[in-house]
């Protein structure tokens, strides 16, 4: 196709996203339900699109361009680690480290902290569990608790475990989105982390601030807490200090399920037949993802051999000047795909090349690029209405989405911060250079 040289930069080689986004979008308006059409149909439906592309091509030539682009070695290794990090997921809920940890942190809240507290303690755990929607799913029924003890708006506890759970989506080192922008930038994690960390922190604590304001700084007095047991919570201590101090991903995650095991089998929670039957669960629960990384890794490539991300390149690069444009245009990319898709680590995946080609070229570093990716991504799936998050948040709560959605603080701020330190490091960078 392009047998080595310079490909020109088509805009018809985007037909097959183009065609996957009014499929996905248009199933979710038409039946006024995003997961009416599955995301991973709605792909293969785009791919076959793209086989259809450039007759000139053999069927067998499109074949080994593929094969190509799924045989990338980010590619591998992140369907690689989507899988350890299920594993390591199974196992450790299993345990009960998910009930400790959400106990842990309840407890360590101080009475007068409530809404802000659940914000800090839904950092906490989906930094811990690596997963926006566990975190949820975890903290939604507390939330309703503090909202029936104390009197506040159910909408405001709901946000707030939200913006905690967009936070860790976008930091955790076990997290989909995180192994998929480190990946697709190729950054070391502890990098990828730190640069991430320092731009996200002042909207975390403004956000803390803003739940403590509005509330009042009313107490309560949560009756019904739980047990926790600190031995249940090491493992996700073992990851997060592990993945921090550079220690190699797949180490970490072998670490965290091994010892998620004989924590588990010790206490009595995860049974000796058992062992590897919850592993495998949560193997099985990152196969979607892991499929859907793989064919999109093929749409990619055929789109890449026809003149697709050329074109996109191209474009780019007629509108922005230096790296701080560069930043910028990584930034509005990633957030723009996240809103076509409602999904932010697929929205990762696919813009994830782009990304690259654009900070190669302009001089921008992986863990930017990468750290930029994660984190207008978030914003957008913290933001959407008919995300998997807003969409969950709402059911156990039985509110809607635009309920809950004028209290999402956090996700604004983020963007607000990302987007200062495109300006103000960029210029600094620049000035330097």
């Amino acid at each position: 196709m392009d047998n080595g040289n310079q490909v020109k930069g088509r805009v018809s080689a985007l037909l097959p996203i183009g065609v996957f986004l009014v499929i996905f979008l248009g199933a979710g308006i038409v039946f006024q339900d995003f997961y009416a059409m599955p995301t991973i149909v709605a792909f293969l439906i785009a791919l076959f699109v793209a086989f259809l592309q450039n007759r000139k091509v053999s069927f067998q030539e499109k074949m080994k361009v593929i094969a190509g682009g799924v045989g990338e070695e980010n590619i591998i290794t992140m369907s690689l680690i989507f899988l350890c990090a299920g594993g390591f997921s199974g196992a450790v809920t299993a345990a009960g480290g998910v009930d400790s940890t959400v106990n842990l942190g309840l407890s360590l809240i101080p009475p007068h902290f409530a809404v802000a507290g659940l914000f800090v303690i839904g950092c906490f755990i989906s930094v811990s569990m690596g997963t926006s929607m566990g975190t949820i799913a975890a903290l939604a029924p507390i939330a309703a608790g503090i909202s029936e003890q104390t009197g506040f708006s159910m909408a405001v506890c709901i946000a707030a475990v939200v913006c905690g759970a967009m936070f860790g989506d976008n930091l955790s080192m076990i997290s989909d989105t995180t192994i998929a922008a480190v990946k697709t930038q190729g950054c070391e994690m502890k990098d990828k982390f730190k640069a991430n960390f320092l731009i996200v922190l002042p909207a975390a604590i403004i956000t803390v601030i803003y739940f403590w304001l509005i509330t009042g700084g009313m107490s309560y007095e949560l009756k019904a807490l739980g047990d926790y047991n600190l031995l249940e919570v090491l493992p996700y201590v073992i990851v997060l200090v592990g993945a921090l101090i550079g220690i190699n991903v797949f180490l970490v995650l072998i670490s965290g399920i091994v010892v998620s095991l004989v924590v588990g089998v010790s206490t009595g929670s995860i049974a000796l037949s058992e062992m590897f039957t919850v592993v495998g669960e949560g193997v099985t629960s990152m196969y979607d993802i892991t499929v859907i990384s793989i064919v999109v890794a093929c749409i990619v490539s055929l789109v890449r051999a026809n003149g697709g991300i050329q074109f996109i390149l191209d474009l780019i690069k007629s509108r922005i000047r230096g790296r701080r444009g560069a930043q910028a245009g990584i930034a509005l990319l990633a957030l723009l795909v996240d809103m076509c898709t409602a999904n932010n680590t697929v929205a990762i995946v696919m813009a994830g090349p782009i990304a690259k080609e654009i900070s190669d070229g302009y001089g921008v570093e992986p863990k930017r690029s990468a750290s930029l990716l994660d984190i207008f991504t978030s914003v957008g799936q913290g933001l959407i209405p008919y995300g998997a998050q807003l969409l969950s948040a709402a059911t156990l709560t039985k509110l809607t989405p635009f309920d809950i959605m004028p209290y999402l603080v956090y996700p604004v701020l983020m963007a607000v911060c990302g987007f200062a330190a495109i300006i103000l490091i960029g210029r600094k960078k620049e000035a330097g250079a």
